[in-house]
């Protein structure tokens, strides 16, 4: 009788963690992705604003910002056909300097042309005007082109025309790893990852219920992160 009623016990605790993963919220690994990636936001704007390439700027922008994009990991990469993807965030600055919520976006791209290499950069797109939050938003955002919009390249590669325009809708701040022979990538769509924000907010949020309505509150779990992201842009 002992020995059957440890086998019992043995078989209810093997099986305990199968049964705990199966019931467990759909979303719980999706919004453990969303809170690392704010995290990672976090750290990449303190890593740029320490960058002394770019920290001068990115600070004078930063300070007058309308709202910011943040691409902790924008990869390129290419061998004839490129391709540019990530995942970032977007939160709007209001008129008392109080930050949003993040809204989840995804940054894609792609290309032909002679390029081989791959490139893994973080990018940080500081939207100086409504303008440009808008062409955002409306998945206008075409490094400038046909978006009716100036944006401004700021840090390795940037090419020297762009860096001076004092005037620019966006300006672009990236530090980039790896080497990438080509072109850089241009008409770049970028959209809102709905299934992100609904796992993160939960219902199905619109970005501009998130940034611009304001009517949803990040989750108790993932505060300070959000938190930690509102401090490092708002120094």
């Amino acid at each position: 009788m002992l020995s059957r009623l440890i086998s019992v016990l043995v078989v209810l605790l093997t099986a305990l963690p199968m049964v705990l993963s199966s019931t467990a919220p759909a979303g719980a690994d999706a919004v453990t992705d969303q809170t690392m990636l704010v995290a990672k936001a976090a750290n990449t704007v303190e890593r740029l604003r320490r960058d002394t390439g770019l920290q001068r700027d990115l600070e004078n922008r930063l300070s007058r910002a309308r709202a910011v994009l943040i691409v902790p990991d924008l990869v390129k990469g290419g061998f004839i056909l490129g391709a540019e993807w990530g995942t970032g965030v977007l939160l709007t600055r209001d008129a008392t300097g109080q930050w949003s919520g993040p809204a989840f976006y995804s940054v894609a791209s792609g290309s032909v042309g002679l390029q081989l290499g791959v490139q893994d950069a973080e990018a940080i797109f500081v939207i100086m005007s409504d303008a440009g939050l808008r062409a955002i938003m409306e998945n206008r955002f075409k490094a400038g082109a046909d978006a009716g919009i100036a944006v401004a390249h700021v840090g390795a590669g940037a090419e020297a025309s762009t860096t001076s325009n004092t005037g620019a809708d966006i300006y672009a701040f990236n530090k980039a790893m790896g080497a990438y022979g080509g072109a850089s990538l241009e008409g770049s769509g970028i959209l809102p990852r709905h299934s992100w924000n609904a796992a993160y907010y939960g219902g199905n949020p619109t970005p501009e219920d998130i940034v611009i309505a304001r009517r949803l509150d990040s989750p108790q779990a993932a505060r300070p992160q959000i938190a930690r992201l509102r401090d490092v842009l708002g120094r």
